[in-house]
């Protein structure tokens, strides 16, 4: 079968899954773009050692569904058994590993190692893909005296990436560079993402590692992060370790140089493809973002851009006196309006009447942002959707239980007295239409 056939296989196979709607749109996005720029993917060395086979697999479908990521590795469990191996001693001075002259053959053939290792894997899962391990990154080096061989990119040569891409084989680049007098050198892989994706401007940023996110104070991923309105809650925060505010202050330096439609996913190789192809995602989704706006007063809300949200999102206006006899509570926007829940009051319940995403917002992780703000502050609420609703693959992973009642699908979370909910389901299955007519 050829390349698009097989493609073409595959979107109809994955238009039969739940989140199949929500996999076509993002799989349609993609496909519109440069594949040059479409998404830049660092991996760690603990990936490649320990999760190869998962790695080659996720990277082999992106390939398949005609989707051409550029692959950036580390590989730091590699180079420190191998220079263990070769009786040189592994030292770091600000994050850098020091390197001396006679380690830089040794740190070669360790990284050339895992390079081959990730292209092999990738031919084996199906995919083609391109080993280059020097030619891309010119470099300077740093204080030699303090640091030894380790450079900082100083420029960027994409013809071999442009090459690989043309040639359909995914590019998988390793972090060597080389000086103006053609030393060799060893260079941070954080720095050359951060070189590589100030050059190429791409969509998607994907840091791929064993614990599939960035973790909160209890251990679990944290889904989204909107640097605009999250950053500073969360770097105030008591449990944040110096590591992790490391890396987001160079997730923050990577989006500021970037479009407003780039972002960040960290996550695991069996994660990836619903972090890319599904709003909630399998991981933690990082944008520079926008200001998420609270309004406890009616009056304050822009009704006119709040009615056009409602509109796009949903192909239909409210109807006519929707905003007037709303029993108003709060409303969660994003500053652009381009993402918002409405919270209504039932018998004094909290009740989301609207959650509105504009189609090019959808991805951005501007609906999850304003989502987890709802739930933080209404930890409990219902809410009830038209049963072909296509969001409501989204709806039952967050749901703590729903009942499908005629055309609706009524749906709760965080409800703690069990024997309110059939009354509740009752009361919003038969609230009127608050949208008009379709034609």
């Amino acid at each position: 079968m050829s390349t698009t056939g097989t493609r073409s296989t595959i979107i109809r196979l994955l238009s039969h899954m739940r989140d199949g709607k929500e996999v076509r749109d993002y799989l349609n996005r993609f496909s519109r773009l440069d594949q040059s720029r479409f998404a830049v993917v660092k991996v760690g060395g603990a990936v490649i050692r320990d999760d190869l086979d998962g790695l080659a697999a996720a990277l082999a479908f992106l390939q398949t569904v005609g989707l051409s990521p550029i692959i950036v590795h580390g590989g730091g469990p590699q180079l420190d058994a191998a220079l263990d191996e070769a009786a040189i001693r592994s030292e770091r001075i600000d994050g850098l590993r020091v390197t001396p002259a006679e380690a830089i053959p040794v740190i070669r053939k360790a990284l050339s190692a895992a390079n081959i290792a990730i292209v092999d894997a990738i031919r084996e899962s199906g995919g083609r893909a391109a080993s280059i391990p020097t030619g891309v990154f010119g470099a300077r080096l740093l204080d030699e005296a303090i640091y030894g061989r380790v450079g900082e990119p100083a420029e960027v040569n994409l013809d071999l990436v442009e090459a690989a891409v043309r040639g359909g084989e995914i590019p998988v680049l390793a972090c060597l560079g080389e000086t103006g007098d053609g030393r060799l050198v060893n260079i941070n892989a954080d720095h050359a993402v951060a070189a590589l994706v100030k050059t190429l401007q791409p969509y998607k940023i994907i840091f791929l590692t064993e614990t599939g996110g960035l973790l909160d104070d209890k251990g679990e991923v944290i889904s989204t992060l909107n640097l605009a309105s999250d950053r500073d809650r969360l770097m105030s925060a008591g449990w944040i370790t110096g590591g992790m505010r490391v890396k987001i202050d160079q997730i923050q330096a990577l989006l500021d140089d970037l479009p407003l439609t780039s972002s960040v996913s960290i996550t695991s190789p069996e994660g990836l493809s619903q972090e890319l192809f599904t709003h909630a995602g399998a991981g933690t989704l990082i944008r520079r973002g926008e200001k998420l706006l609270t309004e406890t007063d009616k009056a304050a809300v822009d009704w006119p851009r709040l009615e056009q949200l409602i509109a796009a999102s949903f192909g239909r206006k409210p109807v006519a006196d929707f905003w007037t006899s709303l029993d108003f509570d709060r409303l969660f926007v994003t500053e652009n309006y381009r993402a918002g829940a409405v919270i209504s009051r039932l018998d004094g319940i909290a009740y989301l009447d609207k959650f509105a995403v504009l189609e090019e917002a959808r991805g951005e992780g501007l609906a999850r942002a304003v989502w987890q703000a709802m739930i933080d502050y209404a930890p409990y609420l219902y809410w009830r959707s038209k049963s072909s609703n296509p969001v409501n693959s989204f709806y039952f992973q967050e749901c703590d239980g729903s009942v499908k009642a005629g055309p609706w699908t009524v749906f709760w979370k965080g409800e703690n007295d069990l024997s309110r909910i059939p009354g509740m389901v009752r009361k919003i299955a038969a609230l009127p239409e608050t949208l008009e007519r379709s034609g």
